[in-house]
């Protein structure tokens, strides 16, 4: 099942086929049971990782640096404020430099043209951290979390329920039409996907026998779900935007009332995180006092029921990183 992806980047899922993403799910798998077992890897000895943050970060930043140090590589950290990318000095240009001296290099941050550009100019592999248009890593994560949970991917229902126009809705419409999963996803109106990535998802879907559906009605689009998928109604950058999408995603809350319509007891509840379930963050506290809610994209009760799988998934994210660090480098 072998795939040579040695020297290619990782910027979407839609320049990859389902064989290699087959492999890195399989690949992530026999590291997950290999660092479980306490094996020490030597799959990055010697190569000098560049980790780019435009955006702040607690999953991705944590994963690439404990998946690089457990293959013995040597990830860097470069804020936003530590290099001259695209003030001083343009992408291109930065591109060249660090290309010279790392091995790989780490994108996480707002234009998506920023990693394309890092990628044409390096020289080397460069991987999509998050931008504002995609989240490839993080589907990574979804879709070994929803294997281990369900043994397979082709066939299943997946739901998600929300912003369906920020990059996680993007990923997952890819991703899954990729993959063979059908997906659904629940949206108000203003807020469902671009044009032209609705027309590449049903492109890939027509290959794999997905089925893409897009729907505002979120009672009707989570029946018989195999997960229900959420995430953050305002993204980073867009937190002006708090009172207008709380009032078009009020309906779209995940609870119990929605978990009870998919109908499904072996259900389970996916989030990339952070999550606004509680009043324990200050963001939380700010949004209960502004506009009397107690949680946002899902409820306490969900998030920390028995089928909420967010935890593996946050884990996941460290073992599908390497995955793709070893099998690129």
């Amino acid at each position: 099942m072998g795939q040579n992806l040695k020297g290619r980047s990782f910027l979407a899922l839609k320049d990859f086929t389902k064989l290699e993403i087959d492999y890195l799910l399989q690949l992530a798998d026999n590291l997950k049971a290999k660092k479980r077992a306490g094996i020490r890897g030597e799959l990055l000895v010697g190569k000098n990782i560049a980790l780019i943050f435009e955006k702040t970060s607690t999953r991705t930043r944590c994963a690439f640096t404990v998946a690089a140090n457990d293959e013995g590589g040597f990830p860097e950290f470069l804020g936003k404020n530590d290099i001259q990318l695209g003030k001083k000095e343009s992408v291109a240009d930065t591109a060249r430099v660090l290309g010279r001296m790392f091995d790989g290099i780490q994108f996480r941050g707002f234009s998506h043209k920023t990693v394309e550009v890092l990628a044409k100019y390096a020289g080397v592999p460069v991987w999509n951290g998050l931008t504002d248009l995609y989240h490839p890593t993080q589907i990574l994560a979804d879709f070994l979390t929803l294997q281990e949970n369900f043994g397979c991917l082709t066939g299943l229902k997946l739901v998600y329920v929300g912003d369906g126009r920020n990059n996680m809705a993007n990923s997952l419409m890819i991703g899954s039409a990729i993959m063979g999963i059908n997906l659904t996803i629940a949206a108000p109106e203003q807020l469902w996907p671009a044009r032209e990535i609705k027309k590449l998802a049903q492109k890939k879907a027509v290959e794999s026998g997905a089925k893409i559906t897009i729907t505002a009605d979120p009672a009707a689009g989570v029946q018989n779900a195999d997960a229900i998928y959420t995430d953050v109604w305002v993204s980073m950058g867009e937190e002006a935007q708090f009172a207008e999408r709380i009032k078009l995603l009020k309906p779209y809350q995940v609870n119990k009332k929605l978990v009870e319509q998919a109908n499904n007891p072996e259900l389970i509840f996916l989030h990339c995180l952070p999550a606004y379930h509680n009043l324990e963050t200050k963001t939380s506290k700010m949004i209960a006092e502004k506009y009397g809610l107690t949680a946002m994209e899902v409820t306490d009760e969900v998030f920390e029921s028995d089928y909420s799988k967010v935890f593996e998934q946050a884990e996941n994210r460290m073992h599908t990183i390497k995955a793709v660090m070893t099998a690129t480098l």
